[in-house]
């Protein structure tokens, strides 16, 4: 699958896609508004440090994203990490569906306030945990499972941390976009709800073989 045509297909298919009431309520809580744009501003300058390409636009997943995302993890076991959580429903999700701990890490302190409002009403709040801190300072080392619904230049950059931190039975999915330079084992749902699985040890057996074959491509040059 040629993944610069996911991408283009991705976001053109979201510039397309109608807002419901839910949604547009769910981004207002998500973004804060005014409110949002002074606590940026004013409260926390350190923010503005954040480079544009890693700032992500705040979208809820749709139900079919979520229902997607859980087909490609069935059968895994343990625990969960969603990077970029959100308000929450993956984590909430993969802990209805057994996955224990349950971790989101989001950077918007509003985000993080509606994660766990949404997880108190249904009265899960105990049982799933949501972290505001930056995910590129997040120790994976452990993680054996992993979400994303990150834009394509953060997830060209994250590629590295995960190759770099995951251990090598590690599941990754990608909802929305896939990672840019990845092949994937398997692919669930069509268009902008479509998601992607990523086997860690296959990534870094084509890394390896990628390397040996430059290694050689280069030694004959020279011969």
């Amino acid at each position: 699958m040629d993944d610069d045509c996911s991408t283009t297909e991705a976001f053109d298919e979201l510039k397309s896609r109608s807002l419901g009431v839910s949604d547009v309520a769910q981004i207002a809580a998500g973004t804060g508004l005014a409110v949002y744009a002074m606590w940026v501003g004013i409260l926390q300058p350190g923010f503005r440090r954040v480079p544009l390409k890693l700032q992500v636009p705040y979208i809820p997943a749709s139900k079919s994203q979520v229902r997607n995302v859980m087909t490609l993890l069935k059968g895994r076991k343990g625990g969960i990490v969603d990077l970029g959580s959100g308000d929450g429903r993956i984590v909430l999700e993969a802990h209805r569906r057994g996955f224990t701990p349950a971790v989101g890490y989001e950077l918007n302190p509003w985000l993080i306030y509606l994660s766990r409002f949404n997880a108190w009403r249904i009265g899960h709040h105990r049982k799933v945990s949501y972290r505001r801190e930056d995910l590129w300072k997040v120790d994976l080392s452990e993680c054996k499972n992993i979400t994303v619904f990150l834009a394509p230049s953060v997830l060209s950059l994250l590629q590295k941390k995960l190759l770099a931190e995951l251990p090598n039975d590690a599941l990754v999915i990608a909802g929305r976009f896939p990672f840019p330079d990845w092949t994937p084992y398997r692919i669930e749902g069509l268009g902008v709800d479509r998601a992607w699985a990523y086997s860690i040890e296959a990534q870094r057996n084509c890394q390896q073989l990628s390397q040996l074959t430059r290694n050689v491509l280069n030694n004959n040059l020279f011969v």
